[in-house]
């Protein structure tokens, strides 16, 4: 049995009024004045890469974010293709976004507008080559010339 078959079965098993009051419990949770949403979707679009982070790039203020940071300079993101949001700076920002993306954690990274993934999202695909196609595709980083092997003597 699929886990969200699994999961039905166990909402259909507890009383309605649980069921009722935890779904208004997630939606209330859920909720992003239409002020906040219109801010973040500018944020998200000011750049062809966009982080949410904690510190900066030059300066992260944990793990997680350095690792962002690294992963997007090794790629050899441009600097000047790139805006960062310090989330710490911003408490309302930092609820926020969470929201927005319905992702809870930070870094949060966007390429060109469109939700990508946090850190572990983000090593995945630096490490299988996926986020080198995608910044190559969206026209953020040049495609590397492939290497051609001397012949030995």
């Amino acid at each position: 049995m699929s886990l969200a078959r699994a999961g039905l079965r166990t909402l259909r098993s507890l009383p309605s009024r649980q069921v009722n009051r935890a779904t208004s419990v997630l939606a209330q949770r859920r909720w992003l004045s239409e002020e906040a949403r219109r801010q973040i979707d500018s944020h998200v679009k000011e750049a062809d890469v966009v982080v949410f982070m904690k510190g900066t790039p030059d300066h992260p203020e944990c793990g997680f974010s350095r690792a962002v940071a690294q992963i997007l300079d090794v790629q050899g993101v441009p600097r000047e293709k790139m805006k960062t949001f310090n989330i710490l700076q911003d408490a309302e920002l930092r609820t926020n976004i969470k929201e927005y993306s319905e992702w809870p954690t930070i870094p949060q990274v966007y390429v060109k507008g469109e939700f990508v993934g946090g850190a572990d999202i983000m090593y995945s695909m630096h490490k299988d080559g996926s986020l080198e196609k995608m910044l190559v595709k969206e026209e953020i980083i040049e495609e590397l010339p492939e290497l051609t092997e001397e012949p030995t003597q």
